[in-house]
């Protein structure tokens, strides 16, 4: 068998719905795909029931300990000769594993991923989110655009690597954030061929709402610092602009408020400078957020909503950030106690 696509998922029933119906349109057909449900309450054993006859389907049911050690537990069952690791939250385009084997046939490869894209179903604020994550203005296009500002380290959304090769490095740790960069970090240090495959490209959901996504891009900043301890030469400077981020707007907003004190105990005219100049840059930089977006989306109101998601990207990843580079680089705590209440158990 040439694929195995493996699915982790966690009470998620009706994503995996959707999931399975786009591997159905697949033109290739030389697969298996393998649904480990990690501890759900409400699974979705049913839901893979109905696709018996139609995909190479194998579920799995077994004790809650987190995605990356779902994703081993499926690679361990798994016969195909490339491993292809999915969130539930995705929907494959119909050639989406015509454009992997193309690739793969065109240069060979230990491991390799693509981007993800925002679908024409999808919320505005889901469309919203999904510029946030990928834009050039935000993250530096490292999450598989053209430009980017550091090279290109698959991530467990559309993820694939040779079975051997996954075996032999033991899959993903027991990380509880950044597993999947941890897992990309050891591949290249193997010398592992690991490319970008620009075409194999999911539809991917991402968060439905603003307090779900701050949750998600603060856990990605945690995850940065607990990589830095453990290879310090994986953070470079795109992983710290969201913290440069975070204290510069910080401090323009402290700025405009000693201002607005010194104008109500002072001269008005005197101090209104030292008021409202530090919102120029704010202003500014929302701007270039709402004019690129609504551009990239032909969507006003996804360009307006893409201004507070491009300031929650950044603000949640710079807090994440500092709050982990505070408990571990300078308090000195290690991975499980600085962090211990979001651990699996």
């Amino acid at each position: 068998m040439r694929y195995s696509f493996i699915v982790p998922v966690y009470n998620r029933p009706d994503e995996v719905d959707e999931l399975l119906a786009s591997l159905t349109t697949q033109t290739i057909k030389d697969f298996e795909v393998i649904i480990v449900e990690d501890g759900s309450s409400v699974t979705c054993k049913d839901v893979c029931a109905k696709y018996a006859g139609r995909l190479d389907l194998h579920y799995y049911a077994k004790p809650n300990s987190g995605p990356g050690q779902s994703r081993n537990y499926g690679a361990e069952r798994s016969k195909g000769e490339y491993l292809i690791v999915l969130d539930s939250d995705v929907v494959l385009p119909e050639g989406y594993l015509q454009a992997v084997d193309s690739e793969l046939g065109r240069e060979p490869a230990d491991a390799f991923g693509g981007p993800d894209r925002a679908h024409a179903s999808f919320t505005d604020t889901q469309k919203a989110i999904s510029y946030s994550m990928t834009s050039f203005f935000t993250t530096g296009g490292i999450r598989g655009g053209k430009k980017k500002l550091d090279k290109f380290y698959p991530r467990s959304y559309n993820m694939g690597i040779r079975r051997d090769v996954y075996l032999r490095l033991g899959g993903f740790s027991k990380m509880r954030f950044g597993e999947d960069i941890d897992f990309s970090i050891r591949i290249f240090k193997a010398g592992c061929r690991c490319r970008l495959f620009p075409e194999a490209w999911v539809w991917h959901k991402r968060r439905t709402d603003f307090r779900k996504f701050f949750r998600q891009v603060y856990n990605s900043g945690i995850a940065r610092i607990n990589l830095y301890k453990k290879y310090p030469e994986s953070l470079k400077l795109v992983h710290m602009l969201p913290m440069v981020f975070t204290v510069g707007v910080c401090a323009l907003v402290l700025t405009s408020a000693v201002g607005r004190v010194l104008m109500a105990y002072d001269d008005i005219h005197r101090w209104y400078w030292l008021c409202a100049a530090p919102w120029l840059p704010i202003l500014l930089y929302s701007l270039l957020i709402a004019a690129d977006s609504t551009a990239a989306n032909k969507n006003l109101k996804v360009g307006l909503l893409s201004v507070p998601a491009a300031f929650i990207q950044l603000f949640g990843y710079g807090c994440g950030f500092i709050n982990a580079w505070w408990k571990r680089c300078v308090k000195g705590q290690d991975e499980f106690h600085a962090f211990e209440k979001t651990f699996y158990k």
